[in-house]
């Protein structure tokens, strides 16, 4: 049974009693956490759209990844805690704003309450997809209870070497929980499927972020996901890596990635042959690393 008064909601399985305000390895505790709710529209074509994704930011993570981009809501807990009846209603708020669907960004740590707020928006009226997009150290258990409440899954496939995760998100044997949490999510919603403005309705879209100096763990991912789920599933490479937060303390990662690197990645992509999804085109200077999408 998941529950948070012995919280095994994530594979860390810290066992605190949430619900007495104590807080474990995310630091999540009673309530939930959001920093901000927003319409982004830089978000994969399928899913942005025209009108964009309403995303919502929860707070607190259940990873420690030295290079996250949104390390003050992750790592930092920058937020206000609110109701489950707040968050079905910024569900609500964000259709009312004609978003394409309602985007959980880090949602892990709140999986109970978020179902028992998609109860209360989708009976009043709540009709828009619904997207998870998560780190994917998630639990097979848990990824149950949302079956039949999560439209779109958007999980990161982020490492195929336990090392190198241990060592960038101080994480215990990620690869193998996070392979079987996307094969969960494969089985529940399976294959993209786009209504006739190209917005994707249900399925999957793994993400993954390619690191300076780590492209033979890229290579590793890309194949596992090539050799292991369905032709149709969309992948989609990211190259918006720039150095933040803990990173800019660590020599192999205090940098960009270089064309030569993003280029044998192209190739790779190339050579294995890989179906659907989308690549991020390669700037040159921070402030363009804005997702570009094409394939």
């Amino acid at each position: 049974m998941i529950t948070y008064e012995k919280c095994n909601i994530c594979p860390h399985e810290c066992k605190i009693n949430r619900l007495n305000k104590e807080a474990g390895r995310c630091k999540a505790k009673d309530k939930v956490k959001i920093a901000l709710y927003s319409t982004h529209n830089f978000e994969e074509p399928c899913i942005s759209g025209s009108k964009g994704s309403g995303t919502v930011f929860f707070s607190n993570c259940n990873l420690n990844c030295v290079y996250c981009q949104n390390y003050e809501i992750s790592q930092l807990g920058r937020g206000k805690e609110i109701t489950v009846q707040d968050l079905a209603n910024i569900f609500l708020k964000q259709q009312e704003n004609e978003v394409e669907n309602i985007n959980l960004v880090t949602p892990t740590s709140y999986v109970l309450q978020i179902i028992e707020a998609i109860k209360i928006a989708k009976n009043k009226g709540l009709k828009i997809p619904i997207i998870y997009n998560t780190n994917a150290y998630e639990k097979v258990e848990t990824l149950k209870l949302l079956e039949g409440y999560i439209d779109v899954y958007l999980p990161d496939l982020k490492y195929a070497e336990n090392e190198i995760a241990k060592k960038y998100s101080n994480i215990n044997n990620y690869f193998e929980i996070a392979t079987k949490a996307i094969k969960e999510m494969v089985r529940q919603v399976g294959n993209p499927k786009l209504n006739d403005n190209g917005i994707i309705q249900k399925g999957v879209i793994i993400r993954h972020l390619v690191l300076p100096n780590n492209i033979q763990n890229s290579k590793k991912v890309l194949k596992w996901i090539k050799e292991n789920l369905p032709s149709k599933i969309f992948v989609s490479i990211m190259a918006q890596y720039f150095p933040t937060y803990k990173a800019k303390e660590l020599e192999d990662l205090n940098r960009k990635l270089t064309k030569e690197e993003w280029k044998e990645i192209e190739d790779f992509v190339c050579e294995l042959e890989i179906e659907n999804g989308y690549m991020q085109e390669l700037g040159e200077h921070e402030e363009e690393y804005v997702p570009k999408w094409e394939w």
